[in-house]
């Protein structure tokens, strides 16, 4: 699992002063941005304007929670874990060199040099996967929205 954090201490430290009903507008516009994110990196970034959806394990492992204590409001997008491959493709990486077996059928079955290949095993050279940021650059995406409600929040939550 991994988690795409922004920490700012002089905020919280600003959040354990504020009057409830302030608190109460900035819960409600997290959950608010927590879930249009969410929904950016699933809708848009999973589905075509970084990776084109395969099986959708990725977009159903995108989980969103908001979490609120007398000084803070955390609002968090993050992939549960159960997807292997969600870190490679948000950073990048190396895989090792490694054995494909079959598992599940007698063969592997794959396209190779425009023909249909059938083996029991494959040795697989390792890859060089390049940076495919959904999550990241989806909060990049949505930067001036999120700054834009979260002012909105405590001005709403100022309002008698």
């Amino acid at each position: 699992m991994f988690t795409v954090t922004v920490d700012d201490t002089a905020v919280q430290a600003w959040l354990s002063h504020i009057p409830t009903n302030v608190q109460a507008s900035l819960e409600t516009a997290v959950y608010e941005l927590a879930e249009r994110l969410r929904n950016h990196v699933i809708t848009d970034k999973l589905l075509g304007q970084v990776l084109n959806r395969r099986t959708g394990r990725l977009g159903q492992s995108i989980q969103q929670d908001v979490t609120s204590s007398s000084s803070s409001v955390v609002g968090r997008v993050y992939s549960s874990g159960d997807v292997p491959y969600a870190r490679i493709q948000e950073y990048g990486g190396v895989t090792a060199a490694h054995v494909i077996e079959a598992v599940n059928g007698q063969a592997l079955a794959f396209m190779m040099g425009g023909k249909q290949v059938f083996a029991k095993r494959v040795n697989h050279p390792g890859s060089h996967i390049p940076e495919r940021s959904y999550m990241r650059s989806s909060l990049a995406d949505l930067q001036d929205v999120i700054i834009a409600r979260l002012k909105d929040a405590m001005v709403e939550g100022l309002q008698p």
